[in-house]
């Protein structure tokens, strides 16, 4: 199909190139031969006007022209598939969609194992593609490789629309036999004890409940820092240390591990765990039935954290 004198399949083509910097890998990702890309690189730099990767030691860079464009395709490309994801009803049943999200290992655990297990039975041929949040995830969605990014409100991006998913509150948990727990915690017993924190990604950036207990001008006395917070409850069992954890999460722990659970001594934000999406994706019936789907079992799960306190 051309476009002004554009093979539109070509644009496919650059945005692949542009991404893995490589003829064979991208010939690999297409399926089709390295001749066949690089024909249709050639055929691309003869209608820029532009080398737009060009090779040195061994390995093929951007040039400025082609960083330039780059945005622009991938908008492009959005259109396209908006356009196609569009042209009939999203029917669940029956449909072979992809969902690409990015969630913390706290709602992926919350949310998204209970979602899949929900789709298992009312969109049986939906494939869910779970990734972890990274330094890349709000550029990803940006360039529309990701469809949701699951965030906390402090975490998402103002160029993106986003809805509430829930709002949670925060505990303390610690081992099942720890004194502590007899009673109520008070403030100064909290502050008093060993912590385990959590940080997350490669700069170690500190969870929601730190953030806000150093707003609020008060540091715990960290004794082990992990990496997510599904290892929690490893790292409090049998030892005096407590935790900061999401309720939700922590509900679910303890029904595996023997952990206890008691509310925060002091007042403490809610934290509003947010979905959002790209501007392209608005008038999506497929995402916004995901959203919903997800909503639902927020919901669903708020309800039964209430029966259960």
């Amino acid at each position: 199909m051309r476009f002004k004198g554009l093979d539109l399949n070509l644009l496919v083509a650059f945005d692949v190139l542009m991404e893995t910097q490589s003829v064979a890998r991208t010939s690999d990702r297409l399926h089709l031969s390295q001749p066949a890309i690089s024909a249709a690189l050639s055929r691309l730099r003869e209608y820029f006007g532009d080398p737009l990767l060009v090779v040195h030691r061994k390995r093929m860079h951007p040039t400025a022209f082609a960083d330039s464009l780059l945005p622009e395709v991938h908008a492009c490309l959005r259109s396209a598939e908006m356009l196609i994801a569009t042209k009939t009803s999203f029917d669940p049943m029956s449909s072979k969609r992809t969902f690409r999200l990015v969630s913390s290992d706290f709602a992926t655990t919350a949310i998204l194992v209970p979602l899949v297990q929900r789709l298992s039975q009312i969109a049986p041929s939906i494939r869910i593609d779970m990734a972890t949040p990274d330094d890349n995830s709000t550029e990803d969605l940006d360039q529309g490789k990701v469809d949701l990014l699951i965030f906390p409100e402090e975490h998402i991006s103002s160029s993106h629309p986003a809805d509430l998913l829930f709002e949670e509150r925060h505990v303390i948990v610690g081992c099942r036999d720890n004194p502590l727990f007899r009673d109520e915690i008070t403030e100064e017993a909290f502050f008093a004890a060993g912590h385990v924190a959590v940080s997350i990604g490669r700069h170690r950036q500190s969870g929601f409940g730190d953030q806000h207990l150093e707003a609020l001008g008060r540091r715990r006395n960290v004794e082990v820092v992990g990496s997510s917070f599904t290892v929690v409850p490893w790292l409090v069992m049998e030892t005096p240390r407590l935790a900061i954890m999401h309720e939700r999460l922590a509900a679910k722990m303890a029904r595996l591990f023997p952990i206890a659970i008691a509310p925060l001594p002091f007042e403490f934000p809610l934290m509003r765990e947010m979905m959002q999406f790209h501007n392209t994706r608005r008038a999506d019936d497929g995402l916004a039935w995901l959203r919903n789907e997800m909503r639902q079992l927020a919901q669903a799960t708020s309800i039964e954290k209430s029966e259960a306190s």
